[in-house]
């Protein structure tokens, strides 16, 4: 080992090795011994001991390679275990020896894309397949994944434990799944990818807005895996037209900056013409989904790089078609905001209002819609009332800020 760092640096390199190596460790591990449940637990019992030895000792040359190393001893030890060797079955796939000792960090691929086909197994309870590629394969907590799917924390738990119950009980095999089976699942791993990107966009503290780098590495892995799917090709053009806009989101002073006031000087130029490459592969598959719908909309917003003007008409049938083929939230947000730009702020309302219902008091970005378009209306009293609810369900600080400062700006 070489004492590359001490003290508080190690339990920042297994902050950072968490964060970017879990679900590559995790799937190589769990693809070598077809046993998720015990790659967990050895792959968990690694990092408490990194944390533990790190700070004193300091970080190895090769973080991932200790932490694979250790873990592999573990699963070592749990199978010469008496309990082991008393209750489990003897599996040959899963107990040869060279299994473990042919995992090599440098020799072999990325497999968590492998592994995520896996959570989609037919076995698995088809609402749950995203979420368990997000929280077991990507690394996300219960608490993170159930807030991108607008689920309660404690009911996205017991969800995810119930799915790792029945993958243990049915016995479903870690293993690369035959090409043929990707039809099948590749709209969950789609999902999934999309998942991790919405995720890291949205999360706060002292890493927030952080360019998604594993989901624009997923998304372009993915149209390697399967490049006729126009899907595939639309969600790597999503990912990067929105990554593209990232350092514009905040000013000089951390402010936060909206889309119609962004400079787009500073937007990405290569990743917009990287996904403007996968917008033409995926049209020229003759096929429209949601993904590539959703990355239309954002290329017309950086269409403003050149034109100056957003064409709102545009996106208002975009977001039309988009709401027929796949309705969510959050789309519905983004289609009642295009309303109100071509047709008014009342008419902007009516749709929020006929869209969403009842679900747009508990959702963050409908608040702040409503409260926007309120004011827009002249209606501040109300404007004032939905501006503090948006403030209260925003969990990103420049995003609160905004609100707090648009609020102020209102009479009474």
């Amino acid at each position: 080992m070489d004492e590359l760092t001490v003290g508080d640096g190690g339990w920042a390199a297994a902050t950072v090795v968490a964060r970017d190596s879990y679900g590559r460790l995790l799937a190589l591990l769990a693809a070598s011994t077809s046993d998720l449940a015990a790659a967990e637990d050895a792959l968990a019992d690694a990092f408490e001991r990194a944390l533990r030895t790190w700070p004193d000792r300091g970080v190895p040359e090769s973080p991932d390679g200790w932490l694979l190393t250790v873990a592999r001893n573990r699963l070592r030890d749990l199978w010469k275990s008496a309990h082991w060797q008393r209750t489990v079955p003897l599996d040959v796939e899963r107990d040869a020896p060279v299994h473990l000792d042919a995992l090599d960090l440098d020799a072999v691929p990325d497999r968590r894309l492998e592994l995520m086909l896996v959570c989609a197994h037919p076995a698995i309870e088809r609402a749950v397949h995203t979420p368990l590629m997000l929280n077991t394969v990507l690394g996300f907590t219960a608490a993170q994944v159930g807030r991108a799917f607008s689920v309660p924390a404690s009911t996205m738990a017991t969800r995810l434990v119930r799915a790792k119950r029945r993958i243990k009980a049915a016995r479903i095999p870690f293993r690369i799944p035959d090409r043929g089976d990707l039809p099948d699942r590749m709209a969950a791993v789609l999902e999934a990818v999309y998942g991790a990107y919405v995720i890291d966009w949205t999360t706060t503290g002292p890493e927030a807005r952080q360019v998604p780098t594993e989901a624009l590495h997923l998304a372009e892995v993915l149209t390697t895996l399967v490049p006729d799917d126009p899907e595939a090709h639309g969600l790597a053009a999503l990912v990067q037209l929105s990554s593209a806009r990232l350092p514009a989101r905040l000013d000089a002073d951390g402010r936060f900056v909206p889309l119609a006031e962004q400079d787009p000087s500073r937007w990405d130029d290569h990743l917009i013409h990287r996904a403007y490459a996968h917008l033409r592969a995926a049209h020229a598959r003759g096929q429209v989904g949601r993904f590539q719908l959703e990355a239309a909309v954002q290329a017309v917003h950086c269409a403003r790089r050149e034109t100056g003007t957003t064409d709102w008409p545009a996106l208002l049938d975009l977001h039309r078609a988009l709401h027929a083929v796949a309705p969510s939230l959050g789309g519905a947000v983004a289609y009642a905001v295009a309303t109100a730009e071509v047709e008014g702020p009342a008419a902007g309302l009516t749709r929020l209002d006929e869209l969403l219902g009842d679900r747009a008091r508990r959702f963050q970005p409908a608040r702040a819609a409503r409260a926007h378009l309120l004011e827009r209306l002249g209606h501040h009293g109300e404007a004032v009332a939905a501006y503090a609810s948006a403030i209260d369900l925003t969990h990103d600080p420049a995003e609160r800020a905004h609100l707090q400062h648009r609020r102020s700006l209102l009479p009474g």
